[in-house]
């Protein structure tokens, strides 16, 4: 048995080879790039210490064939499966330089990696060959020969062994069935954590092009087509003609007051902003909910400006961070911050603020591999980002990470050291699934029936914000803080909600601080909105241009237009002053329609097109 899993392991070890080759190669060639952007060699170093993890992933894909072509040789091992694994081999050789080499050749203008729109190409091949230079396709095509050539020759000399004429007994090879397959699944996800990899494993720099060459271009490629293979050519929401659509939204964004009111004493604050995980507005008194799951957060509403009309975008925290951060609404089917060719056409308000001087950190207590979450962080160019493992051994764990009250004693600790003004965002953890915060002896909320957990996770999170705040008020840097406080998405809530209804995506927001002018405090603003409007009512009160975020409305703005979106798996939510509707295209069902007869069609009419115009937005970036 123990040649079986040497012959295996010397094929994982010549694909890790093979990686480590072609990603030197892709450092090479863009070293000037890569220097030019002063990053330093310690970085570029680094690149293939971070991208093993994803390698190791990979080649465990690549090897499911490899391992069963060995478990039949270790009771039948006719030359002929030899040769099967070599041409196997070579044939996935071929594929991954064919990748890898089109990458090198269009990075320096396409400044991503090999996706699916590559395949958008393939019904006009003469554009590409037109496009590329006469000698630079001489030059890959040769290096593609070379590496190919190479890669065979290396592979059939040092690393592949024959298995003819080996004797193993049966008790042996399925010993070799039964452990082998639980040592490659647990490669191929990452580990023992409780969320699989992906690309935000290997993303450790503020320098794009180091992300992108220690993140593996296989496991790349297949994420992106797996993501979009349904939608290569055609919107799967459309409803109308996109002129059509477009002008629908267009109007949605039209109205606009020439001033809009100045709630904050100062243009230039620090900023704290806290996202709340799986906050439900049913967790707050004033939103709907019952009272005493969150009381500290009954009394910051006192001195805080409360906004009580507003909508998680979608139901996932990946969703959330390009709503919050770009202001780019969630859509069905896939999210926009799993594909790093995607979300890099982005904005981000946290871009405008690093120019404006501001520093800025991001903190969370679990992973943030959880839908790309890292990679998209990364891309919005925080200054430093602080996960679980950046965290000292002292503080207490739950299975998911750092519990609430530690990481934002943490933030509140490190913040007394950072120049302002700075940004410094924290997303919590206690209040997702398991609910592991630190228990009391006894449950301070006793009902709930089957989210009795849930709601007194909230409790625990809720009472973290308090001791956050009682340190903070002691800091220095307080009296010049605006503090933001919303949530990620929704949750189920001991009201038991459809997920297709509207009240179910009702989440809290709330700017709170000695910033905000005296006359604004204790105030609601009920203009309806959703987490995209964050960044146009935001950004005005910073004296700063927020026209890029196109989906995004002044809350804070009387004459902009009252909506809001909300996205689930299939289907989505429009709410309107009149009414509101909830749309499932694939079953093409109104799971809701709270709306007039007179007003159904027109309300209907908006929210296909926003979403039409929503995912074609998504298809083309």
């Amino acid at each position: 048995m123990i040649q079986l899993f040497k012959s295996l392991l010397k094929q994982y070890l010549y694909w890790l080879f093979v990686f480590a080759l072609v990603r030197l190669l892709f450092l090479l060639v863009y070293s000037a790039t890569i220097f030019r952007e002063d990053a330093s060699i310690f970085e570029f170093l680094a690149t293939f210490y971070f991208a093993l993890k994803l390698d190791l992933a990979t080649a465990s894909y690549f090897l499911i064939i490899p391992f069963f072509i060995l478990f039949v040789q270790s009771l039948y091992s006719p030359s002929w499966l030899n040769t099967v694994n070599k041409i196997y081999t070579a044939f996935l050789l071929f594929v991954f330089v064919l990748i890898n080499n089109i990458e090198l050749s269009l990075y320096s203008e396409w400044r991503s990696k090999l996706t699916y729109k590559a395949f958008s190409y393939l019904d006009h091949p003469d554009e590409i060959m037109n496009s590329a230079k006469t000698g630079q396709s001489i030059l890959l095509f040769l290096l593609l020969i070379a590496l190919v050539g190479g890669g065979i020759y290396v592979y059939n000399r040092f690393f592949y062994t024959s298995m003819e004429r080996i004797r193993v007994k049966i008790a042996a090879s399925l010993l070799f069935l039964l452990l082998t397959p639980s040592i490659m699944l647990l490669l191929a996800r990452g580990g023992f954590q409780s969320i699989p990899i992906n690309q935000s494993q290997s993303y450790f720099s503020k320098h794009a092009i180091l992300n992108n060459a220690a993140t593996n271009s296989a496991f790349n490629l297949f994420i992106s087509v797996f993501e979009n293979v349904a939608n290569l050519h055609k919107n799967p929401f459309e409803e109308m003609p996109n002129e059509e659509a477009e002008l629908i939204v267009e109007k949605l964004f039209e109205s606009k007051s020439d001033q809009i009111p100045s709630i904050l004493t100062t243009s230039k604050p620090n900023i704290v902003l806290l996202i709340l995980e799986s906050w439900s507005a049913d967790l707050v008194e004033s939103l709907g909910g019952e009272a005493g799951i969150t009381p500290f957060f009954r009394s910051m509403e006192k001195e805080g400006l409360l906004f009580d009309s507003i909508y998680g975008s979608g139901p996932r925290s990946e969703q959330a961070m390009a709503a919050i951060f770009s202001g780019f609404p969630a859509h069905p089917i896939s999210s926009i911050t799993v594909q790093p060719d995607k979300y890099k056409n982005l904005p981000s308000w946290v871009h405008l603020l690093n120019a404006e001087g501001y520093n800025t950190n991001f903190y969370f207590g679990g992973q943030l591999i959880y839908g790309n979450i890292k990679s998209y962080i990364l891309f919005n160019a925080f200054d430093r980002v602080k996960e679980v493992y950046d965290f000292g051994p002292e503080w207490p764990k739950g299975k998911l990470g750092i519990h609430d009250e530690f990481t934002l004693l943490e933030m509140a600790n490190d913040l007394d050291q950072i120049p302002e003004p700075f940004l410094s965002a924290l997303f919590t953890l206690s209040s997702h699934s398991p609910y592991d915060e630190p228990k009391p002896e006894k449950e301070v909320l006793s009902w709930g029936d089957n989210e009795r957990q849930y709601i007194n996770s909230a409790y625990y999170t809720d009472q973290s914000l308090k001791k956050f705040f009682e340190k903070a008020k002691q800091c220095k840097w307080y009296k010049n803080t605006l503090f933001i406080l919303v949530a990620d998405h929704s949750h189920n809530s001991y009201r038991n909600h459809a997920m297709q209804s509207s009240a179910y995506h009702k989440i809290p927001l709330l700017f709170y601080g000695e910033v905000l002018k005296k006359e604004y405090r204790g105030r609601v603003v009920s203009h309806l909105g959703y987490q995209p409007d964050l960044a146009a009512t935001l950004l005005p009160q910073l004296q700063l241009d927020a026209s890029i975020f196109k989906y995004s409305k002044n809350l804070l703005d009387s004459a902009s237009s009252k909506f809001a979106y909300t996205a689930y798996e299939e289907g989505f939510c429009w709410l309107r002053p009149a009414g509101e509707i909830s749309y499932e295209k694939r079953l093409n069902y109104y799971h809701v329609k709270n709306v007039k007869d007179s007003a159904i069609d027109s309300i209907s009419k908006e929210g296909k097109a926003f979403l039409q115009v929503v995912f074609q937005d998504y298809m083309k970036r």
